[in-house]
């Protein structure tokens, strides 16, 4: 068997989304397995098929800095792209991969890792979807069902924006923005940061092409795109740019903002007799990794409040670990907080759990 490989270099924007589409849409019994790679000219931000454009991005800061916004058919949560990552595409026939979807998951994700591994980066896949180097993720990788095609979308990670990543989505709080920024900081990695500059971008995929031959067990050939996928490219230009399409209702707000596969930065409120309590906290694995409090509630001496923070870092992120140390706070340091009780501070607090 024998697969076609497009190596597209730079292209359009919008086109490093419709492309793989249209290949996808235009795929019929006797359309080759196709692996595309390509990066766009300038950057931009998609969302997920069920997300809803107004809940999920700043608008409005994305238009002042002349940002393009976009939509695609492949689920998750939004994204900034840019230059920094070569986007890794299969468009395959369903019946020539895995019946399980995790063991094709493990294939495309394998072929990342060996990639990473062989220019020195000890990557390792972490089920059911994520690429990882040192517990930070260095790829996300996602799955879709478009015509009669199965898409697996992945990339390599050359450099990646964490700032502006952080900007463009629609937070509940510049506070919540900062969690966002850290955690991007702490749990995501690139080539860039593991290898530093000068690496070879074009002999990094000539790696992961070999690898994808190793893999697939196929002839992995140069080819060029037909004319009835062209034809089917130059729909979705269309389709993709139209407000219909890309303000689509019917999603639901992401509540939270993950970061890897096991972290996540949420935020969550309860309102107290005593005023009302928010929470901004990352959960790792199902602890609390960081939080900072906040509200309009009363707490003596307020300069201890960062000390209660402090206390539970680190905690598991259920009811008897917070009543606990909690109830241990409150009687070692003796703080008042009329109308917020520990059961006030634990909802809260348990309240991200269903953000995430």
């Amino acid at each position: 068997m024998k697969v076609r490989l497009l190596d597209l270099g730079t292209v359009p924007y919008l086109r490093s989304q419709t492309i793989f589409h249209g290949i996808a849409y235009a795929m019929e019994e006797g359309s080759p397995n196709t692996i595309t790679l390509m990066s766009p000219d300038e950057p931009y931000v998609c969302i997920g098929y069920h997300q809803e454009l107004e809940k999920e991005i700043d608008i409005d800061y994305c238009r002042s800095q002349n940002i393009p916004l976009m939509r695609r058919e492949v689920g998750g949560g939004a994204v900034y792209l840019d230059h920094g990552q070569a986007f890794y595409h299969w468009i395959f026939h369903p019946e020539q991969l895995p019946r399980r979807m995790e063991d094709v998951f493990r294939l495309f994700c394998d072929t990342l890792v060996e990639t990473y591994r062989t220019i020195g980066i000890d990557a390792e896949y972490r089920p059911i979807n994520d690429v990882l180097v040192g517990g930070r993720k260095i790829g996300g990788t996602g799955a879709a069902s478009i015509g009669q095609a199965t898409v697996m979308t992945g990339s390599l990670m050359f450099d990646f924006n964490s700032e502006l990543m952080a900007r463009v989505l629609k937070v509940p709080s510049e506070k919540f923005r900062d969690k966002v920024y850290q955690s991007l900081q702490d749990y995501m990695s690139t080539i860039r940061r593991e290898l530093g500059d000068g690496v070879d971008r074009e002999a990094v995929k000539q790696i992961l092409i070999e690898q994808c031959r190793g893999a697939l067990g196929v002839e992995v050939e140069p080819g060029d795109l037909s004319e009835e996928e062209r034809r089917v490219i130059q729909e979705l230009d269309d389709r993709f740019q139209s407000h219909e399409w890309l303000y689509q209702k019917g999603g639901l707000k992401q509540a939270g903002v993950k970061i890897r596969d096991g972290v996540h930065v949420a935020e969550a409120a309860h309102k107290a007799a005593g005023g009302l309590i928010r929470v901004t906290a990352r959960i790792c694995e199902g602890y609390i990794e960081d939080l900072s409090l906040s509200g309009d509630f009363f707490f003596h001496p307020p300069r201890l409040l960062g000390s209660l923070e402090d206390t539970l870092r680190g905690e598991r992120l259920e009811p008897e670990s917070l009543v606990s140390k909690i109830e241990g706070f409150y009687k070692a340091i003796g703080v008042v907080s009329p109308g917020v009780e520990v059961k006030d501070w634990v909802d809260t607090i348990l309240a991200v759990r269903g953000k995430q």
